[in-house]
């Protein structure tokens, strides 16, 4: 990684490949991994960019809320995606927001299913919810 620092030692910028930011498995996930491509450790002091990877179909998130909003954009692959009790199927090119507090969960139909994920730098709290995607 490359990082730019003022004279005082703080960072103002960082520059990294993807390929070589630890993707580390995500707790209560089904084959779901996640990089941290921007944040603290960068001198990001806002907003944290994540890369969530879902390797194979049936893949995904089991129905939960976070304390924070998440802003996505998909990379590639298909998933189904229940926000508040509604359904979307999603794909490459599509944005997602999600509100702090929101039910959601993913369901990947196409795999590899990857996206971008932008939450404020803040403390999160995940919890599990009952709400699960339908039976086919």
């Amino acid at each position: 990684m490359d990082n730019a620092a003022t004279s005082s030692g703080h960072t103002t910028h960082a520059v990294k490949k993807s390929a070589e930011v630890t993707a580390e498995t995500l707790k209560g996930a089904r084959e779901t991994r996640i990089q941290v491509l921007v944040g603290p450790d960068d001198g990001a002091p806002n907003f944290v960019m994540r890369r969530i990877l879902m390797d194979e179909a049936g893949s995904g998130m089991p129905a939960h809320t976070n304390a924070v909003e998440h802003e996505q954009y998909v990379l590639r692959g298909r998933a189904r995606v229940g926000i508040e009790g509604e359904e979307y199927e999603v794909g490459a090119d599509d944005t997602v927001f999600i509100p702090a507090g929101a039910p959601h969960w993913y369901d990947v139909i196409e795999a590899p299913f990857e996206f971008l994920c932008v939450v404020p730098n803040s403390p999160d709290e995940v919890r599990l919810v009952e709400e699960q995607p339908a039976e086919e």
